[in-house]
């Protein structure tokens, strides 16, 4: 996946019921943040900014959604807890992470695991990848985001 070229469609399982493809969100900004896991410290702040920004990202036309291998069962419990006003996408059979590329080996507790690394995208309307964020740490990245986000509704 290179920036400046468009994104393969892909679809998973949403919270709330539904399903998420990137063919039927056409005409939207999206962002797109991959993490590791629901309700570890990293990842509760890292959800708990975007949502704090919600708002502002709606206001610029921008969709956020965020995507883990957790199950739907996870991410529902996870939402509600954070009280996050985004859906939170299940990739358990990691399609969209191998889209991205963002299955890393990774060192926890001593031991070599695979794992998400913290990455975010951002989707034009058209369906191309303007921008993306590896290896991302958790504080201050979702105001980042959203600086970006407003950097191209002047570019239209």
């Amino acid at each position: 996946m290179m920036v400046d070229h468009p994104v393969p469609d892909f679809a998973l399982p949403a919270t709330g019921k539904q399903t998420f493809s990137l063919s039927q969100a056409r005409g939207t900004s999206l962002v797109l943040y991959f993490y590791p896991k629901d309700s570890t410290p990293g990842c509760t702040t890292e959800a708990g900014e975007f949502r704090d920004l919600h708002a502002q990202f709606h206001k610029a036309g921008c969709a956020v959604y965020g995507i883990s291998r957790d199950s739907l069962r996870s991410h529902e419990g996870f939402k509600a807890r954070l009280k996050l006003p985004f859906e939170l996408l299940s990739d358990a059979e990691e399609t969209a992470c191998a889209l991205f590329g963002v299955i890393r080996q990774k060192v926890l507790y001593g031991k070599p695991v695979r794992g998400i690394e913290r990455s975010t995208f951002v989707i034009d309307a058209d369906g191309v990848l303007r921008r993306e964020w590896r290896g991302v740490k958790a504080p201050g990245h979702a105001a980042e985001v959203l600086e970006f986000v407003k950097s191209l509704q002047g570019k239209k």
